[in-house]
């Protein structure tokens, strides 16, 4: 009996969990392989599942996938909305959605399993499917190699993963070279000195060391980046206070840094701990700021001659006009530390899930901005079909073209 799809796209989607609890996302992968008739590993870098199809002789590519959702109240409509609540790391209580589509890369990636496993007489080599955990806090990819994965399975040949976008259903989006930014993401916390509301003067304000720091930030890239070059420098999230007559002892921004390069991430954090130390010290503190990188993240790159080789595959399968370059996205991935500390290749690539009159009649009205929801969004909702089947086909094709 084949697998449903759109029911696990559905139940995934109803269903999501925060990064490094998906326990119940990983049962559900884990019985439909086991379905399949294929061996499985669950709990690989805490939540992760893995499996393979050992089919003769050739070589190995990796498939990946990720399933983690995000703290993100759903505000589509739809049926199969999620009203699914997590707790942080912080242990607060919050909304979580699959609002990145990683409910959809985890149905794709159960497709092409499906699909590789009813065609080993045409195809010979060994498949290794990797479900991960906690892409959101680019983390998943290093606990799972920390877990041995690279030890137990066989080694890449080749990398391949790809993520839906708002392009539209049918299009896919690759280029050689840095497909996705890298990143890091930074906690600042602001030391000042508290007291009584009245007495300002008695203090020194966190909060308005804070709103400062937050402004004088927005000049990293609009006015110290070459216009040519890529960079963000975006602040997320500032927490300061209980009350509104208590000046706090401190206040704190959470960061997120995005840049194309090593030498462009050097330059980049230079300039904003400057700012952040500077501010500090124009505002009297009298104790540094504390400056931690909570995490770091490469930029994913896909090798030139592999992804000629796929691109050539995507467009003898779907046709010219369906394989664009989307150019660099500057959102980040931890995909490639699979390819990386195993010295393999990697191809990345975007699929669109948007419907493509939708998408027409935005383009056509200057609108896209506005009316295409992106990833992150709480109205995000890739279209069902045909982006589960094209998904699932993506897979395949990129799968068959570097098996024997």
């Amino acid at each position: 009996m084949s697998v449903d799809l759109e029911s696990l796209y559905t139940d995934l989607h109803t269903h999501p969990e925060l990064s490094f609890q998906e326990t119940r996302t990983a049962g559900v992968i884990a019985r439909h392989l086991a379905d399949l008739g294929l061996e499985v590993e669950e709990g690989v870098g805490r939540t992760g599942v893995v499996t393979k199809i050992d089919n003769g002789p050739g070589p190995v590519v990796w498939l990946r996938a990720d399933m983690d959702g995000l703290p993100v109240q759903e505000q589509t409509g739809l049926p199969y909305a999620s009203t699914a609540r997590g707790t942080d790391p912080a242990g607060n209580t919050v909304p979580v959605m699959h609002a990145c589509g990683h409910d959809m890369h985890v149905t794709a990636l159960i497709g092409a399993l499906e699909r590789l496993v009813a065609t080993t007489g045409e195809w010979s080599g060994t498949v290794v499917a990797v479900f991960q955990p906690a892409e959101e806090y680019g983390a998943g990819s290093q606990a799972m190699i920390a877990d041995g994965v690279l030890d137990r399975y066989p080694r890449p040949d080749i990398v391949l993963g790809q993520h839906v976008t708002p392009l539209p259903a049918g299009t896919i989006g690759v280029r050689p070279g840095t497909q996705m930014a890298a990143s890091d993401g930074l906690t600042v916390v602001l030391h000042g000195r508290g007291g009584h509301g009245s007495r300002p003067h008695s203090t020194i304000d966190p909060v308005v060391m804070a709103a400062a720091t937050v402004m004088r930030l927005q000049t990293v890239v609009s006015r110290e980046v070459d216009p040519r070059d890529v960079a963000v420098v975006t602040v997320g999230s500032i927490h300061a206070g209980l009350k509104n007559n208590i000046i706090p002892a401190e206040a704190k921004l959470e960061l997120s840094l995005r840049y194309p390069d090593d030498e462009a991430r050097a330059r980049v954090m230079s300039k904003v701990e400057r700012i952040v130390r500077a501010e500090a010290e124009a505002s009297g503190a009298e104790q540094t700021p504390t400056i931690s990188v909570d995490h770091s993240l490469p930029p994913t790159i896909n090798d030139p001659d592999a992804t000629s080789r796929l691109t050539a595959a995507f467009r003898r399968a779907f046709g010219e006009a369906g394989v664009v370059d989307p150019g660099m996205f500057t959102g980040s991935e931890d995909v490639s530390w699979f390819a990386r500390e195993s010295g393999a290749p990697l191809v990345f690539w975007f699929w669109g899930g948007v419907d493509p009159q939708t998408f027409a009649d935005a383009v056509a009205g200057g609108t896209v901005e506005r009316d295409i929801p992106t990833n992150h969004s709480p109205f995000f909702a890739p279209v069902m079909q045909p982006t589960i089947d094209r998904g699932v086909e993506n897979l395949v094709v990129a799968a068959r073209e570097f098996l024997d």
